[in-house]
């Protein structure tokens, strides 16, 4: 029997040896927790600006840090991620495969973004140390970082991508492990409710076929 590629991938459990439904819900509470965390203070931000407001002086550029406008794009985006995350832990508990696919494509979204940074550091090496020139005068370790040698930087900054990338794919596989387990669980009660209804509905009773055999007698017998 041939079965499908990413079959070999599918697992019922995750990491320190537990469900992916439980895992899926240990995630879900961390991303809603972190998120909202983000959300507190961006709301103390909007109400007291002068707390979070960064001058381009203090920057060193031409820009400011966190204007009104981004501030509240990012608590719109805040937002949109406790709900997805709230959706993917009520999916995941209920047993509501759909309820989990918000989640899931953020964390192909976030994985792929991940991708584009790692490419970019690695065919455009030279963006680091221009980046690090943009930072401001007073960012910890700044001296320290750019006095590195520049080859050594690269694959340091490289490795700590390929971490994160590795250990985001190793979530995305256990949410969509959830996924399928979830979806191929409720298929597979249908399958049983539809056969057994089927089963009671289309047996017909026991008095009909010898009902039907008193009605229809054979023909007469001619002799020839």
């Amino acid at each position: 029997m041939l079965s499908s590629p990413w079959a070999r991938f599918y697992s019922n459990s995750c990491c320190l040896c537990c469900h992916v439904r439980t895992g899926t819900i240990i995630l879900g509470i961390w991303y809603l927790i972190i998120n909202s965390v983000v959300l507190l203070i961006l709301l103390s931000a909007l109400t007291d600006p002068d707390q979070y407001h960064l001058t381009s002086a203090e920057l060193g550029g031409e820009f400011e840090f966190m204007d009104d406008a981004n501030m509240c794009i990012a608590t719109a985006i805040s937002l949109l991620m406790i709900l997805i995350c709230a959706m993917a832990t009520y999916g995941a508990y209920k047993q509501h495969a759909a309820w989990i696919i918000p989640f899931f494509c953020y964390q192909i979204f976030d994985f792929a973004l991940n991708t584009l940074v790692a490419i970019s550091v690695l065919v455009y090496p030279s963006t680091i140390q221009d980046y690090l020139r943009q930072l401001p005068s007073n960012f910890p370790y700044k001296e320290e970082i750019m006095s590195v040698n520049p080859t050594c930087l690269v694959v340091i900054i490289l490795l700590f991508i390929s971490i994160i990338l590795a250990f985001k794919g190793y979530l995305i596989s256990c949410v969509w492990n959830c996924y399928r387990y979830i979806n191929g669980r409720n298929n597979s009660d249908v399958l049983v409710y539809i056969t057994t209804n089927d089963t009671a509905v289309l047996l017909p009773p026991y008095d009909d076929p010898v009902n039907g055999a008193a009605k229809d007698p054979p023909p007469p017998y001619v002799s020839a």
